[in-house]
């Protein structure tokens, strides 16, 4: 299939998705959020179809939605901090409040020009995570917009980029796993230092001559629904039974065989006395 008929299906399916399965919301990020921390380094602009978030060494910034959801899929459009980014984090999840919180990480890490991010995803539920996944990207993605997507419904979570599922966390309750599935969550974002940590375990700091480093937020979108049959629009998805069909499944492991670098249920030496039970369903 050609580039063009593969966008095509996809859009066929979103369109399909919109009329049939969800309500969906496509408004102005200034009714959607609101600024949560970071002062002006926070913006929104273009008639509230674009927000930016900027990190200097004084502070960086963040926002959160004014609403809460309880299953869906989330879509949001991510530009990253160009250049030398080292150091940097840019955080787009769901969570919810309190020490038992629930939460549904992307988180970019930075790193030095020339070099790609490291997309770091985890699940928090009832406050515990540990739960990472990372993947190179196949594209840069400080060039362009690109779609970040989260579905969740009451059966699974899945990470998508560009409508390529990029992980799969089922809900393992029958066998005592706790899954999110109770708490409404707000979206967040946030940019932020973390030279402590996040490129190259903290051996590379943060470049302040490079200061501000920004990134950029746009074409927001929220299709919200409780069905478990009812989840998602991509290409590759079986709606009746909310889980992925064979071209979706194609893909997921086309991006976990060549883009994958991390996964907490492959690390024995982090878990000598056996892996997290939730790993044999992954």
């Amino acid at each position: 299939m050609g580039a063009g008929a593969g966008a095509g299906k996809m859009w066929w399916f979103a369109v399909a998705w919109a009329a049939l399965c969800g309500v969906v919301y496509a408004g102005s990020f200034y009714e959607d959020f609101e600024i949560s921390w970071g002062g002006e380094r926070a913006k929104i602009f273009n008639g509230g179809r674009l927000l930016s978030l900027s990190l200097d060494k004084v502070s960086g910034s963040g926002f959160r939605s004014t609403k809460e959801y309880l299953f869906g899929r989330i879509d949001m459009q991510l530009k990253l901090v160009a250049g030398n980014s080292a150091g940097t984090v840019t955080a787009y999840y769901l969570s919810s409040q309190g020490a038992s919180h629930d939460e549904i990480d992307f988180e970019f890490l930075g790193n030095l020009s020339g070099d790609p991010y490291i997309l770091h995803t985890n699940v928090f539920t009832q406050g515990k995570g540990n739960r990472e996944q990372q993947f190179y990207l196949w594209f840069d993605p400080t060039k362009n917009f690109h779609t970040y997507t989260i579905i969740w419904n009451p059966k699974q979570i899945i990470f998508a980029v560009d409508n390529y599922p990029i992980r799969v966390f089922k809900n393992a309750e029958a066998i005592g796993v706790p899954f999110p599935a109770r708490q409404p969550m707000k979206i967040y974002s946030s940019l932020w230092n973390a030279d402590d940590w996040a490129t190259r375990g903290g051996l590379v700091k943060t470049d302040w001559t490079k200061a501000p480093f920004t990134a950029y937020y746009r074409n927001f979108n929220a299709s919200a629904t409780a069905s478990a049959g009812s989840w998602t629009s991509f290409a590759g998805s079986d709606r009746r039974s909310a889980d992925l069909d064979a071209f979706g499944r194609r893909r997921l492991r086309w991006v976990q065989k060549y883009f994958m670098i991390y996964n907490y249920c492959a690390d024995l030496k982090r878990f000598p006395q056996g892996l997290p039970p939730e790993c044999r369903f992954a």
